[in-house]
């Protein structure tokens, strides 16, 4: 942790976003995802620097040290991509490769159709392409998987952000775990039981799996949360239909280079979704880690930062 560097504030679209880099070269930009922190990035960064890349991974609009609108509205993929070619023009960067994780995948895709030409790549990290829904991706949800999903139950009452907030470390204890089910697994459950409810997982007398974090990674994570509460992150999510609708017009196709990393027990996402990508994508290498959940970044960094040192090695090389 002590290796970790230090942030600083960069103006960006209007907010001041605080920023961790490490190294010199060429950019690659990290987008962390829900709930993390750029910390999430701590296996990377020290890699990417050793291997001659300039790491920059910014807390994200509403997480630790950026600023938080108050605002549900100020969370639109609007604003989100905002930040991030903000981030780029303070740094008087012209393009930079992305690798994103969880929202910052989702993040780094739209970035892809909105702003290529921003772009000299992108790794998506568990979240591939999913081009858009024929209708309101809220209303598809409810309809599929019910209030108690977690992105529906986000949209109706903020009994998250209360639950989350009433003890951090006790909620990131229980979702930040590796080995808590496979995939064989999960598929063989009744479907009711397969519905990922995000409140409900406080009600366990203890978490499934193994830790994830040690004692003092889980304190990083649970101080920030502490500080910073969960209704920032939570509005990504609350702005989900009126982005389908602000993007819909958006040919769904991406033409920059690209890598997909994804995690055979990461059962927030089908194999269907994964390979539903393939010809949306035109230049896309895929990969999937076995033995290996959500937090793929934080549970397999060796085999991660191999993956992205040897895709860079080829399609974006040190001078």
């Amino acid at each position: 942790m002590k290796a970790f560097p230090l942030p600083r504030q960069v103006a960006a679209n209007g907010i001041r976003l605080a920023v961790h880099e490490q190294g010199s070269g060429p950019p690659v930009v990290l987008l962390h995802g829900f709930p993390e922190l750029a910390w999430s990035w701590r296996h990377q960064l020290p890699a990417l620097a050793r291997a001659g890349y300039r790491a920059i991974a910014p807390d994200l609009r509403g997480y630790g040290g950026s600023d938080k609108p108050a605002s549900t509205a100020d969370y639109s993929i609007d604003s989100l991509c905002g930040d991030v070619t903000g981030l780029l023009d303070a740094l008087e960067l012209p393009r930079a490769m992305f690798v994103g994780h969880d929202w910052g995948a989702l993040l780094a895709w739209q970035l892809a159709l909105t702003v290529p030409d921003r772009m000299t790549g992108l790794v998506a990290l568990n979240v591939p392409f999913i081009p858009q829904p024929p209708a309101d991706p809220i209303r598809l949800m409810r309809e599929r998987f019910g209030p108690d999903f977690y992105i529906v139950h986000f949209q109706d009452s903020d009994e998250a952000d209360r639950r989350f907030a009433e003890d951090p470390s006790r909620f990131l204890d229980h979702l930040m775990r590796r080995n808590q089910i496979t995939r064989e697994q999960y598929e063989s459950l009744p479907a009711a039981q397969r519905v990922i409810s995000l409140v409900k997982i406080l009600d366990r007398p203890a978490p499934s799996g193994e830790p994830l974090l040690s004692d003092d990674e889980l304190t990083v994570y649970a101080t920030a949360f502490a500080a910073g509460g969960f209704t920032g992150p939570i509005n990504w999510y609350r702005n989900w239909s009126d982005n389908w609708r602000r993007t819909r017009e958006l040919e769904q196709f991406v033409r920059v280079p690209s890598m997909f990393i994804g995690a055979t027990d990461d059962v927030v996402i089908s194999l269907q979704q994964i390979e539903a990508m393939r010809p949306k994508v035109s230049d896309l290498e895929l990969h999937m880690l076995d033995d290996c959940g959500h937090w793929t970044q934080q549970e397999k960094p060796t085999e991660v930062n191999a993956l992205l040192l040897d895709w860079f090695a080829r399609r974006y090389p040190v001078a």
